[in-house]
């Protein structure tokens, strides 16, 4: 998730190297003015970097797109060896400054986001005995600073949820 830009698109490339199928589950379908990339161009250089690629718009707090989603990527590849959680919201405001809608966008992106999709791939791989996820938590889960509060939770969150599964 989150692999049209950033550390997300870096995993996909570093993957699409090894020849790896990947699916860009992202909101990013039309440029953004300020930040390069969509889920369409990252395909093309995921599939130049020795990858199949296809780019598919999702939401992650979205429980229906990331279902079809999944689908999708069962569709065209056979499967899901690999789920990367990266899809991140982030604001820079202290708490008193952080607006409740805000706080729920950081929580259902960061949080919620990483619930549905680790929920949607596990069926097949528990079926399959095999798979790995990978979530995103950053540094934000051990090391903070003032103006994170709701990323930080976030993560926070994040953190705990991959431990609860670990050992799930």
């Amino acid at each position: 998730t989150g692999a049209s830009r950033g550390i997300g698109k870096a995993i996909g490339l570093r993957a699409a190297a090894d020849g790896a199928n990947i699916v860009i589950a992202a909101k990013t379908a039309e440029p953004h003015p300020k930040l390069p990339g969509t889920i369409y161009s990252a395909a093309e250089e995921m599939k130049a970097a020795g990858g199949d690629a296809i780019g598919v718009v999702v939401d992650v707090r979205d429980e229906d797109l990331v279902n079809a989603a999944v689908n999708k990527a069962v569709e065209r590849f056979g499967g899901i060896d690999i789920l990367v959680n990266n899809a991140g919201y982030f604001i820079l405001k202290p708490i008193a400054e952080t607006s409740l809608e805000e706080f729920d966008q950081t929580m259902a992106v960061n949080v919620r986001g990483v619930f549905l999709c680790t929920k949607a791939v596990l069926p097949a791989m528990i079926e399959r005995r095999a798979g790995f996820i990978l979530n995103i938590a950053s540094t934000s889960s051990k090391r903070w600073y003032p103006g994170q509060g709701a990323y930080v939770a976030s993560k926070h969150g994040v953190l705990g949820f991959t431990k609860v599964l670990a050992e799930e």
